[in-house]
């Protein structure tokens, strides 16, 4: 068995700032929209929670909160629902109501929610046979028919503490039928700006490779070679863990790790089932450190033959959304923690890089696919021109992931470098 697609491609360390053209297609943004503004916090201990959904009730227009909890969303006036649901793994939904004067500030606080799957239920699920069920009811779970997924992608790069790179775009997915793997699927770019660090001292540039193409290749549910399939499967052993609710249904939690040793990197991780339907609703996955040489040559296309790279760190979240019977991708979220060193230095540096999608709308009739001459390639490099971050109106009318504080904090002082 081959190490896994998108443990392969994920990453490229240059020495040098990369840079490549990005198609760019021209999308009206919304004429007349409500933005709704807010924070999501635990009802108990008022804590902001992270990767909340946020979905216009009846629809599919949405985002999640960022790791501070905040949320933006806007929403066409033209759009009849005037409802939303705020829903997360663990906790109570709810459906809040709002009108067409834009929303600053709200505070929502969800209330945690007891499991309801008796203790004696859950041991006695046998989970190989769990996990292998839910595989054969993909089909069934998730589209069997063409769909076009609209979503907002951002990738930083952070050294020590300071962010030295920061990249966004709006994005265009095609996916095909989930019975047909991910060869098929594409993904578009028609918005999209970067600000990089013109320090010298960061111009050693971590960026991932394929960007946006990320949310093909971790699509665990629809890349069976990831996880899935029966030559994957057989790396690993399952165990029940407690269950939780999602959008007010039971699920099952399935814990993932290794059962042998395999020339490249196994993964850790859970798995959350739907009780009722067995469609997968979230994935956890991460490596561990202690196959450090397996991940370094798994991950690492390139290096100057000086720099030393040691990896501290990869996870990953994938979560799909349900919306009239049919799973849809919903989330990815990628972090690469490492250290670099040019051999003589006393010190390390450490890196973090970080990259989230989240799907937006959808389209799900009339879809043609993105053309092979407009598709972002799995070599391709995002980036853009450094002054679009100048113009504040950038996003206007565009979903997205709200920036947290810190982030918007570093924008700013990398915006008045280049002035």
């Amino acid at each position: 068995m081959k190490p896994q697609p998108f443990a392969r491609v994920m990453l490229i360390c240059l020495c040098g700032l990369l840079t490549s053209t990005v198609a760019i297609a021209q999308v009206d943004t919304l004429s007349s929209y409500t933005t709704l503004q807010g924070t999501v916090r635990d009802g108990e201990t008022r804590r902001p929670l992270d990767y909340v959904n946020v979905v216009v009730l009846g629809t599919s227009i949405g985002t999640v909160t960022n790791v501070d909890g905040g949320f933006i969303l806007q929403v066409a006036d033209s759009i009849p629902s005037r409802r939303l649901e705020i829903s997360h793994l663990g906790y109570r939904s709810q459906i809040i109501p709002f009108d067409s004067t834009d929303v600053s500030g709200a505070v929502i606080s969800l209330q945690p929610r007891s499991n309801t799957l008796p203790e004696v239920v859950v041991r006695a699920t046998d989970p190989l046979r769990l996990v292998r069920n839910a595989v054969a009811k993909i089909t069934t779970n998730y589209p069997n028919t063409h769909n076009m997924l609209t979503a907002f992608y951002r990738e930083t790069v952070r050294k020590r503490r300071t962010y030295i790179d920061v990249t966004e775009a709006s994005i265009q997915i095609y996916k095909t039928p989930y019975d047909e793997g991910i060869a098929g699927d594409r993904v578009a770019i028609y918005k999209g700006r970067r600000l990089v660090s013109p320090k010298v001292s960061d111009t050693l540039a971590v960026k991932l490779q394929g960007g946006p193409m990320l949310s093909v290749f971790v699509d665990v549910v629809k890349n069976p070679d990831v996880l899935f399939s029966e030559e994957a499967l057989a790396d690993y052993k399952f165990s029940m863990s407690d269950p939780v609710m999602l959008d007010d249904r039971p699920h099952y939690v399935v814990n993932v790790e290794p059962s042998r040793v395999q020339p490249y990197p196994l993964y850790y991780g859970q798995l959350f089932i739907d009780e009722a339907t067995l469609a997968f609703t979230q994935v956890e996955l991460h490596f561990s450190m202690k196959d450090r040489n397996k991940i370094t040559a798994a991950i690492l296309q390139r290096k100057p033959f000086s720099l030393r790279f040691r990896p501290t760190e990869m996870t990953w979240l994938i979560t799909y959304r349900t919306e009239n019977g049919v799973s849809y991708l919903n989330y990815v979220r990628n972090e690469i923690r490492f250290n670099c060193d040019w051999k003589r230095r006393l010190f390390a540096t450490n890196y973090a890089v970080v990259s989230e999608m989240v799907v937006t709308d959808k389209q799900l009739r009339n879809v043609e696919p993105i053309s092979w001459r407009n598709a972002f390639r799995e070599r391709s490099i995002l980036t853009d021109k450094v002054s679009d971050f100048y113009d504040e109106n950038f996003w206007e009318g565009y979903n997205i992931i709200a920036p947290t504080e810190s982030l918007l904090s570093a924008v700013n002082k990398l915006k008045k470098k280049y002035k």
